[in-house]
């Protein structure tokens, strides 16, 4: 694809695909493709609107990409290809001033029609690459506690624990200071990992009477995963103004909801020297749990709650009022980080180090304004070195990563890896592959043990083995759900609760 007229009309079939999206309009077509052929070092550009008929972004993007790697103008690498293609898709994606603005007339019409839009944009402008999202792998298992939701994430690499807590402590240099900061839009990146994110857009919002964004995340782990991000770069932090913001957001796109990642290393996110919140138009089942033991709060009548069943420990308040839901939240936020039960294993701190947090999801029903706590303790022991309530080691072949937002919510998000472990795992037990093969295997050894305590349950044979193996790797994150609850039990969890005035 090295002469100027084959690439040509792989930059013709783009402008094609950006006027077919409206991502631009007849009269941005030679401004956007000078732009264009500036970049792949096009002297003479010639226009053959209509070529390559059919084809979809990707592949016109791929031929892009080979050009430029012909003509010596990218490396063959998959960062550079992500960096150039971002490039030419920013060239095609509106400023954010027109973004905003059409955010804005969207949203004087309903807030539905402003996020429908918007995460269109999001897909349209390859931001969200939606050709790899569909690769994820995604199913539900039974539970104790109602369906939960799997997947198995094939964009973004695994994390250690340990690295996450050493970044929020980490000096901050470079520009962005982080993925998350505003700076971010139309950034180039760098070859030292920074991604590109000239097609990133986000729209602002007032929230506690303080400036935040939205934008959609590129991995979308969920339907329409948006991030609410603080205009300053300042850590996280679980405090009074996180409730009035998440009420905020909620009473502005009552369709979505939203929720914090805890502020604590271990039970908090992957990011946690940026403030920020996540949100969506997705049912998790957290949200579909029942209340198993009501309670009513001294000095709240208009609040309802309970104890959720849920494998982790959750209290549920539920309010027309904004105001009683942000004063009983801060009673029990500031309760819990001073909550200590030796009994149940449960310090709030060691050597002045504190260890209880919150992780709050917000969300309406009906009229109603809904709060989920989820209780977190970062508690680590000589037996659990990262951490009593993190997954524990006979389930890091499945999940060793932080048990966040997302997956206390019920949705597990899993590494790349398990993808590949799982078919060749299934294709050596359906082969009748014994203990011994397994753990002298070197990708598989790791699940030995795993695999031996439910081999016996089954007949594995080609045809069913993948979904066998999937539905316990499912049922392993419902354990590690399990790991990552406070409170064992309910009469434990109640002593806590009438610390604050609760009664059952």
């Amino acid at each position: 694809m090295s002469n100027t007229t084959n690439i040509c009309s792989y930059v013709s079939a783009l402008l094609d695909y950006a006027e077919a999206k409206c991502l631009i309009g007849q009269g941005d077509r030679v401004y956007c493709a000078n732009l264009i052929a500036a970049d792949l070092g096009i002297a003479a550009f010639e226009d053959e609107k209509g070529a390559l008929a059919g084809a979809a972004l990707p592949e016109i993007l791929d031929g892009l990409l080979d050009y430029a790697v012909e003509a010596g103008i990218i490396d063959a690498g998959i960062a550079a290809r992500d960096r150039f293609d971002t490039r030419l898709m920013g060239h095609l994606t509106a400023r954010p001033s027109a973004v905003n603005a059409r955010f804005v007339a969207d949203l004087a019409v309903s807030p539905k029609q402003a996020t429908d839009n918007f995460y269109r944009l999001a897909i349209d402008s390859n931001y969200i690459r939606a050709d790899r999202i569909a690769r994820d792998r995604r199913w539900s298992v039974p539970s104790p506690y109602g369906e939960i939701d799997i997947s198995i994430n094939l964009s973004k690499p695994e994390k250690d624990p340990r690295d996450i807590a050493a970044a929020k402590s980490a000096p901050q240099t470079g520009y962005p200071k982080c993925l998350l900061c505003p700076e971010n839009v139309g950034y180039g990146g760098n070859a030292a990992g920074g991604p590109a994110r000239q097609n990133l857009r986000q729209v602002p919002f007032t929230l506690g009477g303080e400036k935040w964004f939205l934008q959609y995340s590129p991995y979308v782990y969920y339907n329409e995963h948006c991030i609410v991000l603080s205009e300053a770069h300042t850590p996280m932090s679980i405090r009074h103004e996180t409730f009035v913001r998440m009420l905020d957001f909620v009473d502005a796109l009552p369709h979505y909801f939203v929720g914090s990642n805890a502020d604590l290393p271990i039970v908090g996110g992957s990011i946690l020297s940026h403030d920020h919140m996540q949100g969506g138009c997705y049912t998790f089942p957290m949200e579909r749990a029942e209340i198993k033991v009501p309670l009513t709060f001294e000095g709240y009548p208009d609040v309802k709650g309970g104890i959720v069943a849920w494998p982790m420990s959750v209290i549920r308040l539920r309010s027309a009022s904004k105001e009683s839901l942000v004063s009983l939240s801060d009673k029990i936020l500031a309760a819990w980080r001073e909550y200590t039960d030796e009994s149940a294993c449960i310090l709030a701190y060691t050597d002045g180090v504190p260890h209880n947090t919150i992780t709050p999801i917000a969300r309406r029903r009906g009229e109603d304004f809904e709060l989920d706590l989820v209780l977190r303790n970062n508690l680590c022991t000589e037996e659990f070195p990262m951490g009593i309530y993190h997954p524990h080691a006979d389930k890091h072949n499945i999940k060793k990563e932080n048990i966040g937002l997302i997956e206390v919510m019920g949705l597990a998000v899993l590494p790349a890896r398990l993808e590949k472990e799982i078919a060749l795992l299934a294709d050596k037990v359906a082969a009748g592959a014994t203990d011994a093969e397994i753990r002298a295997d070197e990708v598989l050894s790791k699940h030995a043990d795993w695999l031996a305590a439910f081999r016996d349950k089954y007949t594995f044979t080609a045809e069913n083995a993948a979904d066998l193996i999937r539905a316990e790797v499912g049922e392993t994150f419902v354990h590690v759900l399990e790991d990552a609850g406070v409170y064992k039990d309910t009469e434990a969890m109640l002593r806590f609760t009438a610390s604050i005035g609760a009664k059952a």
